[in-house]
């Protein structure tokens, strides 16, 4: 439920020595440490180091990571086939390669509550996992009786949405959502309001959006970034997570309110909270605000429009992922910024606090062996949020007159 990727890139000149970080609550494998341990403080995952993962998806129970050269690992939980591997484990801790996916080079995926999708260079999407609303996208079964039923779990990953060219994919709770070449948005699997279930596992037109740049899909509600800056909302409004000064689910898009004048760059959905950043680093958070995962001090209360996170100001925010009850901001300069639910350690604090306040991340590792310096700092530049763990992507960054 978080994306991949952040629109609003990271501008420092970043080496290959880079690593996998991982953090949080490891009981069913999803730190990829080998073994269900939770971790307080960040760790690398040792067998994806020389992997050269250029990006990491945090699922509510399980991670992936995508490698430059388009390989896909996947570990954690894996009893609906959300790992992609043959459904003989029920989780595993070491990332392993999804082998259905070695013949084509993934660009980006996305999990959900759980299934996973993905999208390869060529705008062909998959997908995998618990398919009960067809949220695989697969097309119904003829059994012998004559009557017609979905496949519950997908284990193999199977290609979705054959007539769309893809460019971008989002999974929610028990829905998928797709972004195509032309800007349009399309999505199957449960809706929210709930509505007629016969036919969802075939793609549908989202009405009234065009020239969209970027999606984003909480548990159970989607955010559409326009490429005139506009930010779209719709979905479950339990908590205002559409930022619309009500609690009314929207079954069509509707804008969301008080970003006008705002230059929005990047989008991000968790559970039930959203997130939008601005060119200029700034962060606004709306929906449950529950555990502080706003941002907003002690503040827990839920928020029905966008309101600018002040603790973050001057932090040159660049990217933000929402998890289930956390969230993590990252800055400009390499430095991660985590506020919520703290227990299983999911913050990397150290200890499991529990704070609306946003708070440093430390990663306390020692610098690669082939740095050939002491003097640097691992410095973040993509962070994923998951249910209760946090995936990030590291590099080694010398100190300014050290040689490189």
């Amino acid at each position: 439920m978080a994306a991949a990727e952040s629109a609003h890139p990271v501008v420092l000149a970043w080496q290959s020595l880079s690593l996998l970080l991982t953090v949080g609550s490891g009981e069913d494998g999803q730190l990829g440490m080998g073994n269900w341990e939770e971790k307080d403080w960040a760790y690398s995952i040792k067998s994806l180091e020389p992997k050269n993962v250029v990006a990491v998806v945090a699922g509510s129970r399980n991670s992936l990571a995508i490698c430059s050269n388009g390989q896909l690992y996947t570990w954690g939980w894996n009893q609906r086939g959300t790992l992609g591997h043959p459904p003989e484990t029920k989780t595993e801790s070491v990332p392993s390669l999804v082998d259905a996916l070695a013949g084509v080079k993934i660009v980006q995926a996305a999990i959900g509550g759980w299934h996973c999708l993905a999208v390869d260079d060529q705008g062909r999407a998959y997908a995998w996992g618990g398919n009960e609303y067809g949220q695989c996208g697969e097309e119904l079964e003829r059994k012998e009786d004559g009557s017609r039923a979905l496949r519950r779990d997908i284990a193999i990953p199977q290609r979705c949405a054959p007539k769309l060219s893809v460019r971008q994919v989002a999974a929610g709770g028990t829905h998928s959502v797709v972004l195509t070449q032309d800007g349009h948005v399309w999505t199957w699997g449960q809706p929210w309001p709930p509505g007629d279930i016969t036919q969802i596992s075939t793609p549908v037109r989202v009405q009234g959006l065009e020239r969209v740049r970027l999606i984003a899909v909480g548990a159970f509600h989607n955010l559409a970034l326009l490429e005139d800056g506009t930010l779209w909302a719709w979905g479950n409004n339990e908590y205002g997570q559409l930022g619309t000064g009500d609690t009314q689910p929207r079954s069509q898009p509707i804008p969301v309110q008080g970003l006008s004048g705002l230059t929005l760059v990047d989008i991000a959905a968790g559970g039930w909270h959203s997130t939008a950043l601005t060119n200029v680093g700034e962060v606004y958070a709306w929906g449950r605000g529950e555990h502080g995962r706003l941002g907003f001090g002690d503040d827990k209360s839920s928020k029905m429009v966008p309101q600018k996170v002040q603790l973050l100001v001057g932090e040159d925010i660049v990217q933000i992922s929402c998890g289930g009850t956390h969230s993590v901001a990252c800055t400009r300069d390499g430095r991660m910024f985590s506020f919520g639910r703290g227990d299983h350690g999911r913050l990397g604090y150290g200890r499991k606090v529990t704070t609306g306040h946003p708070m440093e991340v430390p990663i306390k590792l020692l610098p690669p062996r082939d740095s050939g310096s002491t003097d640097g700092q691992w410095c973040a530049k993509l962070v994923a949020c998951g249910g209760r763990h946090t995936l990030a992507m590291a590099s080694w960054v010398e100190e300014p007159g050290d040689s490189i």
